[in-house]
Parts: structure tokens; C-alpha cells; sequence
């Protein structure tokens, strides 16, 4: 159990950090491209208005030194020309895709032939006197609109390399948010998991538990009730039962042997003892004794039931049989364990239904869950291989006066388990309906 929470634990854990990895990934990411995009946008609008602008202004300057023949304007020309040839190769380090810097290269080399129409211009003008016409701008004018359109083919080269920036960023915010579905998915099973395991193994066994211990002490309380009122009525009717037996017990002195009358006291006898068997088992039931405890090897306990009972049971064509046992000492009170072998016994026997058979006793070792620990115990059994005890019956196993005999009372089981109860044992069984059952007197080791 430890191990399985442990493991869930370190899923969730592990899942988090995933979560935790994967929002800051998204977070880091979109501001990278909100950033990019706002640095790139800025920077085409910037390379095509200052490369358009200063083109145009250089264009102004040369037409208006062709017009003016001042010296000021040329050298103003001549500087602007050399600032934007700067500005150009300074644009190299900026650019970060191949079309842009393919671009930039074409924008060189037309600068080149840009700057040569435009010496030209300047010596045509110094070296005439007269005014320049406007055909000798011609081959100038065709240079500055070339010059311009790759300008324009720059700033657009960089906005499609930012355009496979974002589309690229959008694949990775897509791959990170389906990331992160899968990770809240995972949590959601590992945590639903964790609480199926939490409530399988710690909760579902305690309600289990609670259940039980409520319907152990609903019927401890009303075996409690009972037992106290069959003890007073067992009480009350034990006296004038007393009388009776005493005042039969004299009439049977006057009868003569073999009358119809000596006949019918004895039939009265009968129903006399085995109403005060009854009246002994109830107060047994309702106020058992406390066990007078010795040390007793549990092999000779058994030897001397099979004494006892096995002539009665061979009178039924059944044998009592003790087979070859664990030897082991046991603190019991030797008539009451006796008792309940003797009831066990006797219940095989009528399980048999008139068949011939054997009925076994054994005694094994054991590890069993005795006074809320596992400890070392020895199993006393009776076996049989009789009809075995239908569902039905086995419901109502232990309840007192239940019984399917005609002449039984329903108190021997129960009697026979308080007993076991009052040594620190158990009494407990394995029945299999036409093929037998076994009962097991779970007893600790001394």
C-alpha cells in the first residue's frame, strides 16, 4: 500500500513539473514572439521608410545640384550617398534569413551602379556650362527605381521571414498546449488513481470493518438480552422440574416392571431428563462458567472422546477415528473442550444420515489472528462426509435455538462457540454441500 501511494504521489509530482515546464515554455515563447513581432514590425516599417527616404532625398539633391551647379550640393550629395552606403552595411548584421541577405546584396551592387549614373551626372554637369536636360537623368531615374523596388523587396522579405517565425512559433504553442491537455489529463487519472486506490484499500476495508464490528455488537447485545432471559425462565422452570423428577422418581418405586403403567413413567422419565438437558444448556447459554484452565497435551483430549463416543457411533455403522496428530500443550479446561468435541462429534454423526462412514479427529498447527494478533495455535477437527450444511442453514449456523433437528434444541453450536470464545479461541468451519464439513477449534498454544 505504502509502494502504491508512493508511486501516485511521484505521478502527480512528476505530472506537475510537466504542467510547470510547459506553462512557462508557453509563456516564454509567446512573449519571445510578441516581442519578435513587435521588433520586426518596427524594423520593415523603419528599412523600407529610411531606405525610401533616402533614396528620394539623395534624387532631390542631385536634380537640384544639376539645376543650382552649387558645389554645397554635391558635397551635401556625396555625404548622404556615403551615409546611406553605411546604414546599408550595417543591415547585414540584422538580417537572418538567406532571401533577406540575397536582397541586400543585389541592394549593394545596384547602389553601385546607382552611384556611378550619379558621378556621371556630376562630371556632365561640372564639365558643361550650359543647363543639364532632363534626358541626361534618364539612366539615373531607372538605377533610383530599381535601387527602390529592392527596398521594398527587403522590408517584404523580412516580413515573410517574420511570418515563418510566427508560423512556426504557432506549431510550438500548439505542440505545447496539447502538452499540457495530455499533462492535466494524466493528473486528473493519476488523482483519480490515487483516491480509487486510497478508497479501496483504506476506506473500503474500514466500512467493511465498521459494518461488521456494528452487526457483531447488535448481536452480542441480543444474544446478551436473550441469554439473561432464557437463564431466568431456565431458573424458574429448573425447580418445580426438580419436584418432578423427585415425586416420578418415587412413583417408579410402587410400578411393577413390564406394566402399561411402568411404561408410561418411563416415557415421562424421558421427556423429564431431556427438558432438564435443555434447562442446563440454556443456563449454560446465558451464564457460562468461567474455564477452570490447566496444561494439557491436546492429543489426550482427543483420545478420550474417541473412548467415549465411538462405541455409541458404531452402534450407527460409524467409526471414530483420531488420526496421527500435532502434539502440542494447551491451556483449557479439559470437560469444557471435551464438551464441545462431544457436541461435534454428535452433530457429524447425524450428518452422516445412518451411512457408514468415518468420522476423524485432528489436531494441527496454526498461525491464526487470535486476540487481535497472529499467534501460534493449535486447530482441533471434525470431519465428516455427510451432506455438508446448505446456504440457507449456514446464515443462521450460530444462532441460538436454530435448529433443523427434530429433537434438538439450537443451543449446541452456539454454547459450544462461547466456550471456545471464553479459552481465546475460535470456533470456526468448511462445509461443501453432499461432500462434508469440517470444524476447526482454533485454540492458542500454551
Amino acid at each position: 500500500m505504502k509502494l502504491r501511494l508512493g508511486l501516485f504521489i511521484a505521478a502527480i509530482a512528476a505530472v506537475l513539473v510537466l504542467i510547470a515546464w510547459t506553462a512557462h515554455n508557453s509563456w516564454q515563447r509567446t512573449s519571445d514572439l510578441r516581442e519578435k513581432l513587435t521588433a520586426g514590425q518596427l524594423q520593415s516599417f523603419q528599412i523600407a521608410d529610411h531606405f525610401q527616404h533616402a533614396v528620394l532625398q539623395l534624387n532631390n539633391t542631385l536634380l537640384r545640384y544639376g539645376v543650382s551647379r552649387l558645389a554645397s550640393d554635391w558635397d551635401q550629395f556625396a555625404a548622404s550617398s556615403k551615409d546611406l552606403d553605411n546604414w546599408i552595411d550595417d543591415q547585414a548584421s540584422t538580417l537572418t534569413s538567406d532571401r533577406e541577405k540575397q536582397i541586400l546584396d543585389q541592394i549593394n551592387a545596384a547602389y553601385d551602379l546607382y552611384m556611378k549614373e550619379a558621378r556621371k551626372i556630376g562630371e556632365l554637369v561640372r564639365a558643361n556650362s550650359g543647363p543639364t536636360r532632363l534626358d541626361d537623368f534618364a539612366q539615373f531615374e531607372a538605377e533610383s527605381r530599381n535601387l527602390l523596388n529592392l527596398g521594398f523587396q527587403l522590408a517584404t522579405s523580412h516580413r515573410e521571414a517574420l511570418d515563418s517565425f510566427v508560423q512556426s512559433s504557432q506549431k510550438s504553442l500548439l505542440y505545447l498546449r496539447s502538452l499540457l491537455l495530455i499533462s492535466l489529463l494524466l493528473l486528473l487519472a493519476a488523482g483519480g488513481g490515487l483516491a480509487f486506490v486510497v478508497y479501496r484499500e483504506l476506506i473500503a476495508p474500514l466500512q467493511i470493518k465498521l459494518v461488521e464490528s456494528q452487526a457483531l455488537v447488535e448481536r452480542q447485545e441480543k444474544l446478551a438480552a436473550l441469554g439473561m432471559l432464557a437463564a431466568g425462565v431456565a431458573h424458574e422452570i429448573r425447580n418445580p422440574l426438580t419436584a418432578i423428577k423427585a415425586w416420578l422418581f418415587i412413583q417408579q418405586k410402587n410400578l411393577k416392571p413390564g406394566s402399561p403403567e411402568q411404561e408410561d413413567s418411563q416415557v415421562i422419565s424421558e421427556e423429564v431428563n431431556r427438558l432438564d438437558k435443555l434447562v442446563k444448556d440454556v443456563l449454560l447459554f446465558g451464564r457460562p462458567s468461567e474455564p477452570n484452565l490447566a496444561t494439557v497435551d491436546i492429543v489426550e483430549s482427543l483420545n478420550s472422546v474417541q473412548q467415549l463416543m465411538a462405541p455409541q457411533l458404531a452402534k450407527a455403522n460409524l467409526q471414530l477415528a483420531v488420526e496421527n496428530s500435532f502434539h502440542a500443550n494447551v491451556r483449557i479446561d479439559p470437560q469444557q473442550i471435551k464438551q464441545v468435541l462431544i457436541n461435534l462429534v454428535q452433530n457429524a454423526a447425524d450428518a452422516m444420515e445412518g451411512r457408514s462412514g468415518q468420522v476423524t479427529l485432528r489436531a494441527r498447527p496454526a498461525t491464526k489472528p487470535l486476540l487481535k494478533d497472529n499467534a501460534d495455535a493449535v486447530v482441533l477437527e471434525v470431519s465428516d462426509k455427510g451432506r455438508g450444511i446448505p446456504p440457507d442453514v449456514e446464515k443462521r449456523l450460530f444462532d441460538p435455538f436454530f435448529t433443523t433437528k427434530e429433537s434438538g434444541t439450537g443451543l449446541g453450536l452456539s454454547v459450544a462457540a462461547r466456550i471456545v470464545e471464553k479459552h481465546g479461541g475460535l470456533l470456526q468451519y468448511q462445509t461443501q454441500v453432499n461432500h462434508g464439513t469440517t470444524f476447526g477449534i482454533v485454540l492458542p498454544r500454551a
